[in-house]
C-alpha cells in the first residue's frame, strides 16, 4: 500500500472528503489546459479553503536563488505592489527548500530561521508549510498563515495539507508536461509558417522586383507600358502585405502558452516599469478566464503592447495604468497615461488603425479617448 492511501485510511470521512475536493480542483485545472501558474493559483487558492487560513502561497524554486513562480492568496494587486519584488530563497522559504519537510509554528517570527520581511508585508503568526515533493526533487513549498479558526494550525491540519501537497505535485508535474508539449507543438508550427512564409514571399518579392524592372526600363519608350507594370508592382506588393499579415497573426506569442493573457501582461508591464522612469502598473479584476481563442488572446495583448509603445513614445506621461477586467463574458482592457493627449480630429497615425483592425478581427470594439493635455485612454472590447 503506498504512503498516500496509508494516510488516507488515518482521516476521517470530513478530512478525506476536504482533501479529495481540493485535489480534485487542482487536477481539473490541468484538464481544463490552463497554464502552470494558474494551475499553481488554484493549488493555493484550494489550500486556503481547506484550512481556512487568511494567507496561502506557493513557490517554485529557479536555480539562481529566487523563485521561477510565486503566487499567493489573501493580498491585493495593491498590497503586491507595496511589498516589492517577488521573495528570495532566504529565511523560512529557503530553510524549507534545503530541509524538505514540513514546518507547523504557533508564531514565525519567534523562529530562528525567521529573518524579516518588507514593511508592507501583512503581518503573519501562525504558520504550516510543506514540501512538494516529486520524490526526491522538491517542486515548490506551499505555506499557509494566521488561520482564521483560533488556536493556529494543528497536527490534523498538517497531515491534511501533506496529502494535499503529494497530490498537487501530480497536478503541477502534469501541468508542466503538457506545457511542454504545448511549446513543442508550437515550436513545429513556427518552423512550418516560417518554411512557408520564406516560399510564399520569395516569390512574391522576386516577382516585385522583376515587375519593377520592367516598368524602369519602359518608362521612356513606352509610358503606358510603364504604367501597367507599376499598377503589377501596387497589386503584387499588396499580395505580398496581406500573405505577410496572414502570418504574423498566426504567430502567437510563446508567452501566451506558458502563462496565460493575464499574466503574460502582468509580466510585460512590469518588464516595462523596470525599463522606463514613467510608473506602470498593472491590475486585473474580475474571474481569470478560462482558455481563450488565440486570436482573442493575441488581439488583447497587441493592442495593449501598441497603447503602451505610443504611450511611452509620444506622451510624456508620469504614469500609465493597465487595466484589464474579465466580467460577463467580455473581456475589457484599458491602457490610460496622463501625458500631453491629442487632438483626435486631428491624428490618423500612433497604430491607431492597427489596432482597430485587430479589435474588428477579433469582434471587438476599440475607443480612444484623448484630449490635448489630458492624457489618454484606450479601451478594448473583445468577447471572452
Amino acid at each position: 500500500m503506498s504512503d498516500r492511501t496509508e494516510t488516507m485510511g488515518t482521516m476521517s470521512p470530513h478530512e478525506r472528503d476536504a482533501v479529495l475536493h481540493a485535489v480534485s480542483s487542482a487536477v481539473l485545472a490541468v484538464t481544463r489546459h490552463l497554464s502552470v501558474r494558474e494551475v499553481l493559483q488554484v493549488i493555493v487558492r484550494s489550500a486556503r479553503q481547506l484550512l481556512d487560513a487568511r494567507y496561502a502561497a506557493l513557490g517554485v524554486p529557479d536555480d539562481q536563488g529566487a523563485f521561477e513562480e510565486f503566487v499567493a492568496e489573501g493580498i491585493s494587486d495593491e498590497e503586491w505592489e507595496a511589498i516589492g519584488p517577488t521573495p528570495r530563497q532566504h529565511g523560512m522559504l529557503g530553510a524549507m527548500l534545503r530541509e524538505g519537510a514540513p514546518v507547523r509554528l504557533a508564531d514565525i517570527r519567534k523562529d530562528p530561521r525567521f529573518e524579516w520581511w518588507p514593511r508592507a508585508h501583512p503581518v503573519l503568526k501562525d504558520f504550516i508549510g510543506v514540501p512538494i515533493r516529486d520524490g526526491s526533487e522538491v517542486l515548490g513549498i506551499i505555506f499557509l498563515s494566521n488561520k482564521r479558526t483560533p488556536g493556529g494550525f494543528t497536527q490534523a491540519d498538517e497531515r491534511l495539507l501533506t496529502m494535499f501537497a503529494a497530490h498537487a505535485a501530480i497536478a503541477l508535474t502534469n501541468a508542466r508536461l503538457y506545457e511542454r508539449g504545448r511549446e513543442l507543438t508550437l515550436i513545429e508550427e513556427r518552423t512550418r509558417m516560417a518554411r512557408d512564409l520564406h516560399d510564399a514571399v520569395n516569390q512574391k518579392l522576386f516577382s516585385l522586383r522583376l515587375t519593377a524592372q520592367a516598368a524602369a526600363a519602359f518608362m521612356r519608350s513606352d509610358p503606358e507600358r510603364a504604367a501597367r507594370e507599376i499598377e503589377r508592382v501596387e497589386r503584387l506588393a499588396g499580395e505580398a502585405l496581406a500573405e505577410l499579415r496572414a502570418v504574423i497573426v498566426e504567430l502567437r506569442p510563446a508567452e501566451l502558452d506558458r502563462h496565460g493573457l493575464v499574466e503574460t501582461l502582468r509580466k510585460h508591464v512590469q518588464l516595462l516599469d523596470r525599463l522606463h522612469p514613467v510608473t506602470i502598473a498593472f491590475t486585473f479584476e474580475g474571474d481569470t478566464p478560462g482558455p481563450l481563442p488565440p486570436p482573442i488572446e493575441v488581439a488583447v495583448l497587441r493592442v495593449a503592447q501598441e497603447a503602451l509603445h505610443n504611450a511611452l513614445r509620444h506622451a510624456d506621461p508620469t504614469h500609465i495604468g493597465v487595466r484589464l477586467s474579465h466580467a460577463r463574458a467580455r473581456l475589457t482592457l484599458e491602457v490610460s497615461d496622463d501625458g500631453t493627449g491629442f487632438d483626435e480630429a486631428g491624428v490618423h497615425g500612433l497604430g491607431l488603425p492597427s489596432m482597430s483592425d485587430r479589435a474588428e478581427a477579433a469582434g471587438g470594439s476599440l475607443a480612444v479617448a484623448s484630449r490635448p493635455g489630458h492624457g489618454t485612454t484606450v479601451r478594448l472590447e473583445v468577447p471572452a
